[in-house]
């Protein structure tokens, strides 16, 4: 399978998915741990791919996504952005809201 197409399928395959550095429990970065922090705070189960142990997804995501950096929080098949904007919405309580109708739109499917 083609990188795109791992890239493709990670995303539909998963309503809440949060491309970082590192994982949940050790993130590898500053930005990657604060986007963790503010998604954890939603309360909701979420997936993720650590791109550090993944170099064809680091390399091909920023061109797939047309995002250059990383984190990438990705919810419902889209790009919600990085760690500015993920702080920023939880903040404003968007987050929280989006995570939660992602969240039970996968079990209810």
């Amino acid at each position: 399978m083609d990188i795109l197409d791992t890239i493709k399928e990670q995303i539909q395959s998963n309503s809440i998915l949060l491309y970082m550095k590192g994982s949940p429990n050790q993130p590898q970065c500053g930005f990657s741990a604060q986007t963790v922090q503010a998604l954890m705070a939603c309360g909701e189960r979420f997936a993720y791919v650590d791109v550090l142990s993944n170099p064809d997804v680091r390399a091909n995501l920023p061109k797939y996504a047309n995002w250059p950096t990383f984190p990438q929080l990705w919810i419902s098949g889209e790009l919600i952005g990085g760690c500015d904007i993920v702080t920023e919405m939880h903040a404003s309580g968007e987050l929280q809201t989006l995570v939660k109708e992602a969240a039970a739109a996968q079990s209810a499917s």
